[in-house]
């Protein structure tokens, strides 16, 4: 049996799939952040300061979703409870 050299690969010969996404974009903006260069332009830092903004309200709209998923599995209860209570009294 043979063994075969395993290949070892430098951190900036492997690409992750958001850079594919990058890359897609746009292949030369893709090349220029590769290679360290950093864009500048104000509509980046509000870019930045929008997506910012709308994590906020992510993590909002998160929390109040899991709020309202127990408020609704306390009133499910309290519902099977007076059904369950209203059934015995009929039957009882």
């Amino acid at each position: 049996m043979r063994d075969t050299q395993q290949t070892r690969f430098r951190q900036s010969d492997v690409i992750n799939a958001s850079e594919i996404g990058q890359y897609y974009f746009c292949p030369v903006a893709w090349y220029l952040q590769r290679k360290g260069y950093k864009p500048e332009s104000p509509m980046l830092n509000i870019g930045t300061k929008k997506h910012v903004e709308l994590g906020r309200v992510i993590d909002r709209a998160t929390k109040i979703s899991k709020k309202s998923r127990v408020f609704a599995l306390v009133g499910y209860l309290l519902l099977a409870i007076a059904v369950f209570v209203l059934f015995f009294e009929v039957i009882l």
